[in-house]
């Protein structure tokens, strides 16, 4: 449904002899298969929303080709933006008007006869489940009712292809819960979806594939149980914010990286934020060793904890570092 092949974007920044080019998207390269959720995961300025919007024809590229749901998006922008739906950051919705008469207008602007357009804005009410407050001046919704008109907006005609650009930023736990049920139901009753965010858990629950870019590059990509996969072992986080740690390790935390990096059971070790997180073949028969060889140095940790490899770690494993940071 989507395939682009060396797509990149790049911007002209000042005037004069100031000016200066600056690479947004530096040639990306990926597939999208009919009826899947697949999410583009970065830090911010990463390139995620720049890459969404030249494949929803807001912005033309500056190189390399790409087709939507069989048609050229170069050559046939007009055809693409027929087959696809596209929700910005930013609400598309007026304070004053109501869910019912925006869905209703969105759906003539698609060509819709009056008398279908009030049938598809009623569909699309009770699908998104916007019954209690359709007929209210929007300026009364919380944040996630309006997300999830923008949602409906974006597919009253039906589209085969749904673009949402952090379909979730700023918003509360339940209702970014509910909005990821709702691109579920999208996906379940087939269309395909391309989100971008930059929330680990999203990727992690929400998407059938994920692509790790930074910098206008793809680091890489595949499902998030695959992509963990290629971080063997454990992750083992040691807190040494409230430990002694200070006159032990000559008062600098890297010199306590040092001290377990070259222990020959720690694969790496990184300080994060007064702490240092070790990659290791095996939490179970590490953690002693690391703690004798803390005691050994003086130092008490103030906490040990485990867990499998994180979407975050394929990150850092890919960039040097965290995506969280």
């Amino acid at each position: 449904m989507i395939e682009a092949t060396g797509l990149r974007k790049s911007f002209r920044v000042g005037r004069g002899r100031g000016a200066s080019t600056v690479e947004a998207v530096r040639g990306v390269d990926f597939a999208v298969r009919r009826g899947e959720i697949v999410g583009f995961l970065g830090p911010n300025g990463a390139g995620k929303s720049t890459t969404l919007k030249m494949l929803a024809t807001l912005l033309r590229p500056s190189g390399g080709v790409a087709t939507i749901a069989g048609v050229d998006l170069l050559r046939s922008p007009a055809e693409v933006r027929r087959r696809i739906g596209f929700v910005a950051q930013a609400s598309g919705t007026y304070d004053d008007s109501t869910a019912r008469r925006d869905l209703v207008l969105q759906a003539r602007m698609h060509g819709r006869a009056k008398s279908v357009a009030q049938e598809l804005a009623a569909a699309a009410i009770r699908a998104f489940q916007l019954d209690d407050f359709a007929d209210r001046k929007i300026r009364t919704y919380s944040g996630g009712q309006r997300r999830r008109l923008d949602v409906a907006l974006g597919v009253i005609h039906s589209p085969q292809v749904m673009f949402l650009d952090e379909p979730t930023a700023g918003l509360d736990p339940p209702s970014r819960a509910r909005m990821w049920r709702e691109v579920r139901r999208l996906r379940d009753e087939g269309m395909t979806i391309f989100l971008t965010t930059h929330y680990l858990d999203e990727a992690d629950s929400l998407c059938d594939r994920v692509s790790i870019i930074d910098a206008g590059r793809i680091v890489a990509e595949g499902t998030p149980s695959d992509l963990k996969r290629e971080i063997s072992g454990d992750v083992v986080t040691v807190d040494l914010a409230a430990s002694e740690l200070l006159d032990a390790a000559g008062g600098d935390l890297p010199a306590a990286t040092k001290l377990l990096a070259e222990a020959p059971y720690v694969r790496a070790a990184e300080p994060v934020d007064g702490a240092l997180r070790l990659y290791v073949d095996g939490a179970a028969t590490a953690i002693p060793q690391i703690m004798r060889a803390l005691y050994d140095r003086g130092i008490e940790p103030g906490a040990i904890e485990t867990r499998r490899p994180s979407l975050d770690d394929v990150f850092l494993a890919k960039t040097g570092r965290s995506l969280e940071e």
